[in-house]
């Protein structure tokens, strides 16, 4: 689509696709155009086919605990799966969100409540954020402050989850840039327990979950 196409137009084609019946998922690439109501769009996808997990009703089962075949957010629900690959325990362990977004920090949040974690979100009006920081068994870095968590704020058995991606300059790359996370790794990776790298640890992640809410959403509606 035209990033000048209408709000109405946009809306159209999300109908078109919610009632075609080789359809299973329907996702809404953000940001969308200024001149465009994301929330409206967002709602407007099939409840069944949100296969991004946005939809407010999706959410609210989040909230609510009802998971069985739900659609849940995917780069949240990749950082569960990483951490259950990886034999990390979630129950009764101490865990810092570090972001409050709704695609990230609170769906993340909801899913470690369930998992019996204590929650900590941290956030740009969070003082002291060292002091939360430095007890937690987990990090989930989701604040899109490139390299913004450094050694100084943790202890050395934390296992630190970077979901943020920020490019900084690096005239040593054709580019002209590099991707990095939220989590200095390079200052971490020999101070911590374990740390996912960027690119290459969450964003991988994030797409086989994508996978896996589409086939949810077709077996729910076959």
């Amino acid at each position: 689509m035209s990033e000048t196409i209408s709000e109405d137009e946009l809306l159209h084609q999300v109908e078109l696709l919610n009632e075609d019946p080789l359809i299973h998922g329907i996702l809404i690439q953000l940001p969308l155009p200024k001149h465009i109501n994301e929330q409206r769009v967002l709602k407007h996808v099939k409840l069944e086919k949100d296969v991004d997990g946005f939809h407010p009703e999706n959410v609210g089962n989040l909230t609510l605990k009802r998971l069985d075949n739900l659609l849940v957010s995917c780069t949240p629900q990749g950082c569960i799966e990483l951490l259950d690959a990886y034999n990390i325990e979630i129950s009764g362990k101490n865990v810092v969100v570090l972001g409050r977004s709704n695609i990230v920090g609170i769906p993340m949040s909801l899913l470690l409540l369930h998992r019996n974690a204590t929650v900590t979100i941290c956030h740009s009006k969070t003082q002291d954020l060292k002091s939360h920081t430095k007890n937690a068994h987990i990090i989930i870095c989701a604040c899109g402050q490139a390299k913004m968590l450094t050694k100084e704020y943790i202890n050395e058995n934390v296992v630190i989850i970077d979901v943020g991606i920020n490019s900084i300059e690096d005239k040593t790359r054709k580019s002209g840039y590099r991707l990095v996370g939220d989590a200095d790794y390079e200052d971490l990776k020999d101070n911590v327990k374990a740390i996912t790298p960027v690119p290459g640890g969450v964003g991988p992640m994030t797409i086989a979950m994508l996978l896996k809410n589409t086939l949810i959403a077709c077996i729910n509606t076959t």
